[in-house]
């Protein structure tokens, strides 16, 4: 295997408060490999949106990024300047924000929020500008002839597919997609992330995908991280998670899933609520809710223990390693 093209090593975050910080962000540590896809899942508010950012180094007030390191080809982004950090963003690495209504200018055409992106990168020469413009945003299937249109001219999935154009004007090596598609509707969807699929085996950059979404991530997804109340519960290839998923939370989000295929199945969803982050439960954070809960489940937080391809969250496994020993 080559070497990591991303290193996340023990990421912290926490939003300090008046009277209390929160972490939102536990001790996140994974890989991602050159050319991978690494879908990150999870219900609302546990951490996926707020690990992006920090990986990223687009964290704000009163998010802080406390422990941790994010090496990426090596360097750890944690410890550049912001000087640096400007330079490297979007030449090597880009981000795809979750509404491309919020992330672009409205105030500006497409065509001038590419050049304004470009020329801070040294990219002077109009003509080369406008070039590249109009063939990134070929790539993502949207004639050039929208390169003089503003946002709300715009769909809702060109306005998409004109971010990942945006993010892809320099062929960085990873790009980080914060739930691009979750205000679009399914066939806009399924058009989209065929499109990004199609991108990456063309130019061969890493993806970092968050949803919610466990058909986006099952279907497009090389593996899949997934994450409940600032901690990662489970990772592992997508065929493991899916095919043979270890982690209650796992089992619970996939019962919830529905599926066009195999047997007919009743639904069943995850009684009860994420845990409150400013004050989260004891032992295991997800004991609370989980139907294979043991005693100790409220005083002993697990670690991650690898089973197979896979590194789950939970003390169901902790024995057998013990035996193995």
């Amino acid at each position: 295997m080559s070497q990591p093209l991303l290193e996340v090593g023990g990421l912290t975050v926490d939003y300090i408060g008046d009277n209390a910080d929160v972490r939102a962000v536990d001790d996140v540590t994974f890989s991602l490999q050159p050319g991978e896809f690494l879908g990150v899942v999870g219900e609302s508010g546990c951490g996926k949106s707020t690990m992006l950012f920090a990986i990223a180094q687009l964290l704000s007030p009163p998010a802080e990024l406390t422990a941790g390191t994010v090496l990426f080809r090596g360097t750890d982004l944690v410890r550049l300047g912001e000087g640096t950090l400007r330079s490297v963003r979007w030449r090597d690495f880009s981000v795809v924000m979750q509404s491309a209504m919020n992330a672009l200018n409205p105030m500006k055409s497409i065509a001038a929020q590419f050049a304004d992106t470009m020329r801070a990168h040294g990219m002077r020469n109009d003509d080369t500008v406008r070039d590249r413009s109009a063939e990134v945003l070929r790539l993502v299937g949207i004639d050039s002839v929208h390169l003089d249109s503003y946002p709300h001219q715009l769909s809702g999935g060109m306005r998409q597919r004109a971010m990942i154009a945006m993010a892809l004007l320099f062929t960085p090596q990873l790009v980080i997609m914060d739930e691009p598609t979750s205000a679009l509707d399914v066939v806009a969807q399924r058009s989209l992330m065929t499109q990004i699929k199609e991108l990456q085996r063309e130019l061969g950059f890493a993806v970092l995908f968050v949803t919610h979404d466990m058909s986006v991530v099952g279907r497009y997804s090389d593996r899949v991280m997934v994450m409940y109340a600032g901690q990662v519960a489970e990772i592992g290839s997508t065929d493991s998670v899916f095919g043979s998923p270890l982690h209650p939370y796992t089992r619970g989000l996939l019962d919830a899933f529905p599926s066009i295929r195999g047997p007919r199945r009743t639904l069943a969803g995850i009684p009860g609520s994420p845990p409150d982050l400013a004050r989260p439960p004891s032992g295991c954070r997800f004991h609370p809710r989980c139907p294979a809960v043991m005693p100790r489940c409220s005083v002993d937080a697990p670690e991650l223990f690898h089973i197979g391809d896979s590194d789950v969250r939970c003390l169901l496994y902790q024995q057998p390693l013990e035996d193995t020993a």
